[in-house]
């Protein structure tokens, strides 16, 4: 088996073991944030009934004082009408009044006659002793302002109206400030929830936020902003409804903690950066072996041409000596042909390795005397054919010597394609700003998933073959003409390839 064949199956099987890896870890990634992610629902599901059960027992408890301050008044209108019979002396027993006034110990009242003054008072003390200061004086200033909290009570004095004034009593207020401090707490609890997720709580009408926690950044006075967050968190998860006592119906909406979005990122951006750095290792390493092979074809290249050297000048003696010995002149000149021939090829490994001098030169003419170097040394039954599409023999910057090296590479594959048998045409076509040489034959073809691994070195499909004509050719045309060099096209019935090089305007 090939080498390169054998390397391409080999990166086959490890990039299907590297994507098995990749797809098993995002699978148990995978099953791990639907397992958190469900745990993080049903935090958020706890902690919006103890939501909730708060909201019922802060609604309870307000219901509680609406109750007492209604019982309050009740009080404060029996112990008016108690004072108005006593005032009256129209009973005959007033210790049942008497003892409704004494036992209000809890409601401060504040009693103020038909011409605004303050009679009397009762429960003053506290905060609001200075109050006794004002006994007989005028109902106004910041005595009014503290007790008309409540309607007073009206007590019908003969033909005078007095009123009664009070406000909530000591245990109502003290009562009265745990339940504020209760919701106050309320909303805080959003802030501070067990849940541990983004969170927030609005209006019924999903306008207007009135609590949130875990968000830390936005501008909640934003009414785009508040908008798009509220159907961000609607689209990932169902609002839960809930009442708030200050508030009504309330929807309460959440998202995925951070730490979830970071466990369900983290494998992609690990296999990222995992990428990046086998991908960098990669070029990296591709880099140095192709300096490597570089060097490698350098010096198999001067050391070729430097053993070529001496059977060369032997063979140039020996031509010398058969001159002598009268031999046909025929035969001396197709030999000598055959030396200048070698000492070509010896110049071409020379110059391996070193940047070549291109020279304007026409590019038909090289062509047709390559062809016809080919033809005397292939067998009659291959054909061989120019054909120059242009209007006039194109003047291309190239090196005479290499680029015909690359001409007969490819002629000798396609004779052997050919099984010595066929045709090969070279076509000649002229674009704006380059020139298109199609070397074609009618060969067996090649496989299509072979159309770039021709040109790596030691890459043969023959049975004797160093699998080096092609991969110089590359060189050749790509690193010294800065060419290129491809399959055009290949089928059962023969092979394109087609090489680009620049025209003499380009630079």
């Amino acid at each position: 088996m090939n080498i390169y064949v054998r390397k391409q199956r080999w990166k086959i099987y490890l990039l299907g073991f590297a994507a098995v890896i990749v797809g098993l870890s995002l699978y148990y990634t995978n099953i791990l944030v639907k397992k958190i992610a469900e745990d993080e629902r049903q935090k958020v599901r706890i902690w919006a009934d103890a939501v909730q059960n708060r909201a019922n027992l802060v609604r309870v408890t307000d219901d509680f004082f609406a109750q007492m301050r209604i019982e309050e008044r009740k009080r404060v209108e029996l112990w008016a009408e108690a004072t108005r019979r006593i005032i009256e002396d129209d009973v005959e027993d007033i210790s049942f009044y008497n003892r409704i006034l004494i036992e209000n110990t809890t409601i401060p009242v504040i009693w103020v006659n038909s011409e605004n003054t303050i009679i009397t008072h009762r429960n003053i003390s506290g905060t609001d002793k200075d109050l006794v200061d004002y006994q007989g004086q005028q109902f106004e200033g910041e005595i009014m302002e503290a007790f008309s909290v409540y309607d007073p009570i009206p007590i019908v004095v003969g033909r005078n109206v007095d009123h009664l004034y009070y406000r909530d009593s000591w245990l109502f207020t003290q009562m009265l400030e745990v339940t504020d401090d209760l919701i106050e707490s309320f909303l805080s609890e959003v802030v501070i929830n067990s849940a541990n997720v983004p969170v927030i709580i609005t209006d019924s009408a999903k306008t207007r936020i009135i609590a949130s926690g875990n968000i830390n950044n936005g501008d909640f006075a934003d009414s785009l902003f508040v908008q798009q967050t509220i159907n961000s968190m609607a689209d990932k998860n169902q609002p839960l409804v809930i009442e708030l006592p200050l508030h009504g119906q309330a929807h309460v909406f959440y998202t995925h903690s951070f730490l979830l979005t970071q466990l369900r990122y983290y494998p992609v951006a690990q296999f990222a950066a995992i990428g990046i750095f086998l991908l960098v290792a990669y070029i990296l390493f591709s880099t140095a072996r192709n300096a490597e092979q570089n060097q490698v074809w350098v010096g198999m290249s001067k050391e070729t041409a430097h053993q070529l050297g001496t059977p060369i000048s032997s063979l140039i003696a020996w031509i010398e000596l058969l001159k002598m010995q009268g031999v046909e002149e025929g035969t001396i000149e197709e030999i000598q042909k055959d030396v200048s021939r070698l000492e070509n090829i010896t110049e071409r490994f020379s110059k391996i390795g070193s940047e070549p001098k291109l020279k304007p030169q026409p590019l038909y003419s090289i062509i047709a005397e390559s062809m016809d170097y080919m033809k005397k040394r292939t067998s009659k039954k291959v054909q061989f054919f120019v054909n120059n599409h242009a209007r006039e023999d194109i003047m291309v910057p190239v090196n005479e010597n290499l680029f015909g090296w690359v001409l007969e590479n490819l002629c000798k594959n396609s004779v052997d394609a050919m099984a010595g048998t066929g045709v090969i045409s070279i076509d000649i076509y002229d674009n704006t700003s380059k020139v298109y040489v199609d070397v074609s034959d009618t060969g067996k073809g090649i496989p299509k998933s072979n159309f770039k691994t021709i040109f790596n070195p030691g890459f043969t499909s023959k049975k004797r073959g160093w699998g080096l004509g092609l991969s110089l050719s590359k060189r050749i045309i790509e690193n010294y003409h800065r060419g290129k060099i491809f399959v055009k096209n290949s089928s059962g019935s023969g092979t394109t390839f087609r090489i680009v090089l620049k025209k003499l305007s380009q630079k």
